[in-house]
């Protein structure tokens, strides 16, 4: 059986990821920080319906909590087939009040966390001689945001992140491939009121926000044998906003 890590996998793009990957035949490990209540429902959800699941709580920050998180996944569910570096965390205002603290807290998760999770993978891919890793980025990494500009650029970081080393471990026989949603229907994006998301809708060309499993639909292509010729490229799926 494959199997599939996804970190920040206990509610939004990440849960709606775990669902795909379980209903497609893959033991799924959900990765969480503080959400361990929607993280064991969902679990206890797939595993009714005939899937395999696991939680694994890890601070992806944190290089030894993620070392660990990788050991323990491998060692219950089997080797790591797919890794989906979905965990990240935002924050909005303008760049004159942005805080060193929260500053560096969004390149620790959103950059370092895919850093220290794809090394801890790594290994065993490169030995196997097979993988994919999938990075979550924004639109806004690739065109930047007003009054987002912290955000803006630790997205734009995984952009630069998935190309390199997609170019290093392609003669492994490893993918490494990037999704750059738009405006999605996620609690992250709740914060900005149904006034703004409305606004953001009526800018998108298909006049309307995203949907969470249409993400997970295409991680779930891009991780497949279909996609086996791509790597190294960064897929939009935000309505042609940009």
């Amino acid at each position: 059986m494959k199997t599939a890590l996804i970190t920040g996998a206990s509610r939004g793009i990440g849960a709606a990821m775990a669902r795909a990957f379980a209903e497609a035949g893959y033991a799924v490990a959900l990765n969480y920080r503080q959400s361990e209540e929607k993280a064991r429902r969902l679990a206890e959800e797939l595993t009714r319906q005939g899937g395999v699941a696991a939680c694994y709580r890890a601070d992806v920050a944190d290089p030894h909590q993620a070392e660990e998180m990788v050991r323990r996944c491998e060692e219950e569910l089997g080797q790591i087939t797919v890794l989906i570096n979905n965990a990240g965390i935002s924050a909005d205002g303008l760049f004159t009040d942005l805080t060193d603290e929260v500053w560096h807290r969004l390149w620790e998760v959103n950059v370092s966390g895919t850093l220290y999770c794809s090394r801890a993978v790594l290994p065993a891919m490169i030995r196997r001689g097979s993988g994919v890793i999938l990075t979550l980025s924004s639109m806004w990494g690739q065109v930047g945001a007003s009054c987002e500009v912290a955000y803006s650029a630790t997205k734009a970081a995984v952009i630069g992140f998935t190309r390199a080393l997609a170019q290093e471990v392609g003669p492994a026989g490893i993918r490494v491939n990037c999704l750059a949603p738009g405006v999605i229907d996620t609690d992250m994006n709740q914060v900005y009121g149904k006034e703004a998301l409305d606004a953001l809708a009526q800018e998108t060309p298909l006049q309307r926000i995203g949907r969470p499993e249409e993400v997970a639909q295409l991680a779930l292509w891009l991780a497949s044998e279909k996609a086996g010729f791509i790597t190294g490229q960064v897929i939009g799926i935000n309505g042609g906003f940009c």
